[in-house]
């Protein structure tokens, strides 16, 4: 009999500080099996959003290297900022 598989959660920092948020999303890393998950940074100023999804991709791929980050964003800049960093774990969805 197949199994249903659980829908994949999706982690949002509460807080507008980007320093904050890296330990939030890491500390979430570090602590739970998630080869494949999504994080709503929707809420970031661009920047803010580069800066973190950078940061938080890299300690991703260091645990999980065949791992995916699915990043929602609320623009398309975040991820043509990004695109050039080539982080093979990172999804840009708007």
């Amino acid at each position: 009999m197949p199994q249903l598989l659980p829908q994949e959660d999706t982690l949002i920092p509460n807080t507008n500080n980007p320093a904050d948020a890296i330990n939030i999303i890491n500390e979430y890393i570090e602590k739970y099996h998630c080869k494949n998950m999504s994080v709503d940074i929707s809420f970031m100023n661009v920047l803010d959003a580069c800066y973190v999804s950078t940061m938080c991709s890299t300690t991703h791929y260091i645990k999980y290297p065949d791992g995916k980050i699915n990043w929602l964003i609320s623009s398309s800049l975040v991820k043509e900022f990004n695109k050039n960093l080539e982080l093979g774990n990172s999804e840009y969805i708007l």
